[in-house]
Parts: structure tokens; C-alpha cells; sequence
């Protein structure tokens, strides 16, 4: 029986399931910090900025191994944008994203080895790896230890900024998540891709 491409070896999957989970934490923690009734929280403020801080550190050692093995394996090519005729490749996947693939038509930029992501995948997820990854963790830290980044040194107008730039991008990088379990459910069915975060064999259509 054909299982599909094998693409993600276990390593990548545990990177990427421990990810998941602890951006979901993060997210449900930052929530309750902010909005919650403190009469009736959802989490108690105390215990949800612990759980915060901590899934924010452990968050930031998985990156790190993300960029450290992204290095070494030479997969950080598949994060390489080729600017020659991307308006044009966007704009074929996009109308892929909007119509095609409601008429079961075939994927304009097909899953391989050498290329994992269509156009609008590797300009998202540079996006979100390489530019609001590093302003989240530089801002949860900066705000984690505010007494010697940011108070002493720029005051408290640069904390208040700070902490306005970490929720602006939680909140973009929350939006993210939704979008991407959304197309995870785009394949042969809606599982498939979720089945390969297991398998490690690519099934699915993105």
C-alpha cells in the first residue's frame, strides 16, 4: 500500500507537535491574563502568567533548536523566498486556495522532497518563523525581565509599547494557528494531514 511522501522525520514531528501545544498555551494563558473577569478568571492571574512565562521559555529553546537544526540540515532552503515571478506564483495559488481546489483540480505547486511549500506557505511561514517569532520572543522576554531591559533602560512608556507590540503580535500569530488547521483539513480528507504529524508521510493536498 502506497503511504505518500515521507517528509517529516520524527524529530520534525515532535518539534512541531510540542510547537502546537505550547502556542495553544500561550494563547489560552495570554487571553486570561488579559480579558478575564478577575472575579470569575479562566485561569487564576498568578497561575496563568506562570504557566505563561514558562511555555514562553520552553517555546523559545524549541526555537532555538528549530534554527540550529534548520542550519545544520540544510532545510532552511525551503524558507527561501525566490523573488523572479513570486506576484505571478501567489496569485496561481491563491486562485488554487479560492476555486480550483473546490473543483478537485490538481495543486499548481505539488508537495516533493525539494519543495515542501506552494508560495503562499513559504512567504507565511517566513513570516511567522523568521520575523514574528523573534519580536514575540524578544518582547515576552523583555516584559519577563522589564526591570532591566526595558524600565531601566527606556522607562515605562517603553514597557507599555512593549507589551502592546507582544499582544498585537500574539494576536497575529493566534490568527496563524486558526488559519493553519484550517488548510491541514484541506486533503482527501480532512485528517490526512493531521494522520502525518504521526506517520510522517504527506498525504494530503496544501
Amino acid at each position: 500500500m502506497n503511504k505518500g511522501l515521507y517528509l517529516y522525520p520524527v524529530i520534525i514531528r515532535i518539534w512541531h507537535f510540542l510547537n502546537a501545544v505550547l502556542i495553544i498555551v500561550l494563547i489560552l494563558s495570554g487571553v486570561s491574563m488579559q480579558y478575564s473577569d478577575p472575579a470569575q478568571p479562566f485561569l487564576r492571574f498568578d497561575i496563568a502568567v506562570t504557566i505563561h512565562n514558562i511555555s514562553g521559555i520552553v517555546l523559545t529553546i524549541n526555537y532555538l533548536f528549530f534554527i540550529i537544526g534548520n542550519t545544520i540540515s540544510g532545510n532552511s532552503k525551503q524558507y527561501r523566498i525566490r523573488l523572479e515571478g513570486l506576484r505571478s506564483r501567489l496569485i496561481r495559488q491563491f486562485r488554487y486556495y479560492t476555486f480550483e481546489i473546490f473543483e478537485n483540480k490538481e495543486a499548481p505547486f505539488p508537495v516533493t522532497k525539494k519543495s515542501k511549500f506552494n508560495p503562499i506557505q513559504q512567504v507565511t511561514y517566513f513570516l511567522v518563523m523568521f520575523i514574528f517569532m523573534p519580536i514575540i520572543f524578544i518582547s515576552g522576554l523583555s516584559l519577563l525581565y522589564s526591570g532591566v531591559f526595558i524600565r531601566q533602560l527606556f522607562g515605562v512608556k517603553a514597557f507599555f509599547y512593549t507589551d502592546i507590540l507582544h499582544m498585537i503580535v500574539g494576536f497575529f500569530l493566534s490568527i496563524f494557528l486558526i488559519i493553519h488547521l484550517y488548510f491541514c483539513t484541506i486533503g482527501t480528507n480532512p485528517l490526512k494531514n493531521f494522520k502525518s504529524i504521526v506517520t510522517g508521510y504527506h498525504e494530503g493536498v496544501h
